[in-house]
């Protein structure tokens, strides 16, 4: 994947990663009508004006809109003179479902991907993608909406990871997990109530659903998965945070992988 000069998450915004910010009704329209690739945009309440524009531009294309206090906005971009919005670019391209199956084949293995239902921290987000190429997962697939996207703190978490390991964003999680399904992928919902990880047969074409930290996996996209994987839990916190649980599935694949080798 191609490095471009872009941004980061809202929530924890320094000073040098500011750089990522676009600022300025003419900068946005800009933007959009050369298809940069944007996490969010975020516009002032009251706005008016060109704002209707970048709004319409914004909603074709996909991109998550927010509507804040013109003070919240002075503080992600640093300046005053944002006219009433601001921009959050990807730090990264997004890749296409097909690069994740193009890098499968390069390697002779069936695919394995991680399907991320509505992780919102960038932290999980990049940590998976490390162990995502650590572990040999083919790729990563996270929604559009509700989601961390390719942000420098994910950049950064990944510890390089995002160079390798294709990450595809989608309007629609369940929809995918269709799309995936007709391409030949046994789809596994990681989640309570399942059979135990290591008793699971977790070799051969597969997505592994991992929820998000608070809700966990919704149930639409829970029905349509093929089968639970479930991790025994025996202190007294109920569950592992969502790059840990991640971690162990993705080794456990690893494992049955390499002993069908032997």
């Amino acid at each position: 994947m191609k490095k471009k000069d872009t941004n980061t998450d809202l929530r924890n915004i320094q000073d040098d990663e500011r750089r990522n910010i676009i600022a300025g009704r003419n900068p946005v329209i800009e933007a959009l009508r050369n298809k940069r690739e944007m996490e969010r945009i975020i516009i002032a309440d009251g706005s008016e004006g060109s704002i209707s524009k970048i709004a319409a531009m914004a909603k074709e294309q996909g991109i998550q809109l927010q509507y804040r206090e013109k003070s919240v906005l002075d503080r992600i971009s640093g300046v005053s003179s944002h006219q009433g919005v601001v921009a959050v670019a990807s730090a990264y391209e997004y890749s296409e479902l097909s690069d994740i199956f193009d890098l499968a084949s390069e390697r002779g293995e069936p695919p394995f991907v991680m399907i991320l239902d509505d992780i919102e921290d960038p932290h999980n987000l990049g940590a998976i993608m490390r162990t995502c190429e650590c572990a040999g997962a083919h790729g990563v697939i996270i929604p559009k909406r509700r989601a961390a996207g390719l942000t420098e703190t994910v950049v950064k978490a990944s510890a390089g990871a995002v160079e390798y390991v294709p990450c595809v964003r989608v309007s629609n999680i369940a929809q995918t997990i269709d799309r995936l399904k007709d391409m030949g992928l046994w789809i596994a919902a990681c989640d309570m109530g399942g059979e135990m990880y290591y008793r699971q047969d977790l070799t051969g074409a597969l997505g592994i659903v991992i929820g998000s930290e608070g809700k966990g996996i919704s149930r639409l996209v829970k029905q349509k998965c093929d089968f639970t994987v479930s991790m025994p839990v025996q202190g007294k916190i109920n569950s592992l945070n969502a790059s840990n649980a991640a971690a162990v599935i993705m080794y456990e694949v690893r494992k049955q992988r390499d002993a069908q080798q032997i």
